[in-house]
């Protein structure tokens, strides 16, 4: 699948037409993390065809709406974790690896851990790590609320509602951790429907290039 050049394109997109959500993407991922990403692509495209990992298909499709998507949200968490070495990640509901397995590559600084209740799934998101060569993935089979960990951002991109997915990852966050749920278009009634405890501190909107949809990063807080 000759993707190379569709991708070179589609990430000067995000860094110039998307400075919120790419500009520093562009300029801190080297070829050897592009390299990674397409066959992570052909790693999806493949085990697809057998396990049935994504309803999405089409390349061009798996390009938008899996890998390019999942990367938006790099720069915005850059800024959250500014300041920390080897920030802990835990993306819930990983499925397939997504956002985990691109934001990994694009950021090996980051400790990535990949929860999925799925083992058919996780299988996959395990191998490709270790075709990748990703050291700081770590891969989970198992539901968010028998989990053990302390996370500095747990991550979600098509979990649960905004409610749900608080409540079953809160033991795992740290003190000033945050929540980054990756949602269309800001889902109101969900965010009313937050804990007291928790509020909603940003809602980032993201363009993804190719992508014509709404899609923003909520980043949700305990409150003071």
């Amino acid at each position: 699948m000759e993707w190379g050049p569709q991708f070179a394109e589609a990430l000067h997109a995000l860094a110039t037409h998307a400075p919120h959500s790419g500009a520093s993407l562009a300029t801190t991922l080297p070829a050897v993390a592009e390299n990674k990403l397409l066959r992570y692509l052909e790693l999806l495209a493949k085990w697809n065809k057998v396990f049935n990992l994504t309803a999405i298909t089409d390349p061009a499709r798996m390009l938008t709406h899996h890998l390019l998507d999942s990367l938006a949200v790099a720069a915005p968490i850059d800024a959250i974790v500014a300041g920390k070495d080897h920030p802990q990640l835990l993306d819930v509901g990983s499925g397939a690896g997504l956002p985990g397995i691109p934001l990994a590559i694009a950021r090996p600084g980051w400790s990535m851990t990949l929860l999925d209740s799925n083992g058919k799934k996780t299988a996959f998101v395990q191998q490709a790590a270790v075709e990748l060569e990703l050291a700081n993935v770590q891969v989970v089979t198992s539901r968010a609320e028998t989990h053990l960990g302390l996370y500095d951002v747990i991550l979600s991109r098509a979990f649960s509602t905004l409610r749900d997915f608080v409540r079953k990852t809160e033991p795992l966050l740290v003190p000033g951790g945050c929540w980054a749920a990756m949602k269309g278009a800001i889902p109101p009634d969900e965010v009313a429907n937050l804990p007291e405890s928790v509020r909603c501190a940003q809602a980032i909107p993201l363009r993804v290039p190719g992508l014509d949809a709404q899609r923003h990063l909520l980043i949700l807080r305990r409150a003071a």
